[in-house]
């Protein structure tokens, strides 16, 4: 494969889930990284970060300095940045093509706002449908609850900056990501700042030996795989808390 030709499914595969290829788009109207930033109310720092990570999906510049002009210089699309672009829209045609498709069928019993999932590609086996319930900041930070199926409340910690990129608000549909690695599973863990914690029983049809991979049911349909610590086995369908880090959250949003 040609190590210089642009990953379009790579860079392409976040289409759905923040502001990127929005700013992107911004920055070929405007002529500049600064009202770009401005124009979709992100911050110039947020909105160099979108585009560093997305010339790095890429695998080559999206964008070079434009001199000249009445503000003296500024920024403008590569070429490889007009054809991301150019995808992203097909992309998204198709994309609301086959949506209203589905939604059309009769007898359509999915959630489709919560199918995110299904477009990542990711070693994270938790993948849990919930909804944005607030967003908070403070310094350099923000705190995203979100609001399980079952009622339960899991935050996630992350910069202000992801924050803005995504867009989150209050009402959205989201997936909340952790690794298996992440998550600590005991029939007791105590409360601790940033820590989340939910509770389940083990679904297994052993006991779940200390240190052993156990599946955590919290409600119908959801669970959580987690690590077992503590010092005595676990019984079938005892009773346990789920342990995870506010840090430790990732958020998956849909287009």
């Amino acid at each position: 494969m040609n190590s210089n030709a642009l990953q379009y499914a790579q860079a392409l595969g976040h289409e759905a889930t923040d502001k990127r290829l929005d700013i992107l788009q911004r920055i070929g109207e405007l002529g500049s990284i600064s009202e770009a930033a401005r124009s979709a109310k992100v911050s110039y720092k947020a909105a160099w970060q979108a585009l560093e990570t997305l010339s790095n999906l890429a695998g080559a510049p999206l964008v070079e300095k434009a001199v000249g002009g009445s503000g003296g210089g500024g920024a403008r699309l590569t070429q490889a940045g007009t054809q991301l672009l150019e995808a992203a829209q097909m992309l998204k045609q198709a994309r609301s093509s086959v949506l209203s498709t589905l939604e059309q069928r009769a007898g359509n019993a999915l959630n489709l706002s919560g199918l995110v999932g299904l477009g990542l590609r990711t070693s994270m086996r938790n993948q849990l449908p919930c909804t944005i319930g607030s967003v908070t900041q403070s310094t350099g930070t923000a705190r995203v609850q979100l609001e399980l199926a079952n009622g339960a409340a899991l935050v996630a910690k992350i910069t202000i900056e992801s924050a803005e990129l995504l867009g989150l608000q209050a009402g959205m549909s989201a997936v909340a990501l952790c690794k298996a690695t992440a998550v600590a599973v005991a029939p007791d863990i105590g409360r601790h700042e940033g820590r989340n914690l939910l509770q389940g029983h083990v679904l297994s049809n052993a006991p779940v030996t200390p240190g052993g991979e156990v599946s955590v049911q919290l409600m119908a349909n959801l669970h959580l795989i987690g690590f077992y610590q503590g010092t005595q086995d676990l019984a079938p369908l005892q009773a346990v808390t789920v342990a995870v880090d506010e840090s430790a959250v990732v958020i998956a949003i849909a287009g």
